[in-house]
């Protein structure tokens, strides 16, 4: 495996989503999709989220600094952005760790570049449901972004 290729494939993906959070009015934040479920802050802080219990399970002390962001909590661009940032960071070091593990992460089996997978699954899954509530609730977002997701040789 080519460990720089292996987590310079995280750190792409976490630019995207990145790159579609600075797309997302801040008063979109709020927006849901017809079926209700999660708004568009919320989805952003699940994906954080999701990464802390991962981070809890295979490398607690990469939790330093780290903070869950609570369903209650109203969203905040800066604050997602931020939390983002970091905890992208954490898993890329933890990515890192399992490579000189030998592609093993505690508690995720078979192996890292399923993790790599599995990772990129659910966010992208998350990122199809922010496009989507922004779409139902009025607040399409340009084609250059909707395009520009895609587009990993340049993020």
């Amino acid at each position: 495996m080519d460990e720089k290729q292996f987590l310079e494939t995280w750190q792409i993906h976490n630019r995207i989503n990145l790159y579609l959070l600075d797309a997302v009015e801040p008063a979109a934040l709020s927006s849901l999709s017809a079926s209700k479920g999660r708004n568009v802050g919320e989805q952003f802080a699940h994906i954080h989220n999701v990464r802390l219990m991962w981070l809890k399970a295979a490398a607690p002390e990469l939790l330093a600094g780290l903070i869950k962001i609570e369903k209650d909590r109203p969203a905040d661009k800066k604050l997602l952005h931020k939390a983002l940032t970091d905890s992208g960071e954490a898993i890329k070091l933890l990515l890192g760790q399992a490579v000189l593990a030998g592609g093993k992460i505690k508690g995720f089996k078979p192996h890292a570049t399923a993790f790599l997978g599995y990772l990129i699954s659910h966010e992208s899954h998350h990122r199809g449901q922010i496009i989507l509530s922004l779409k139902q609730s009025g607040k399409v977002l340009e084609k250059k972004v909707l395009y520009g997701i895609w587009e990993w040789g340049v993020r």
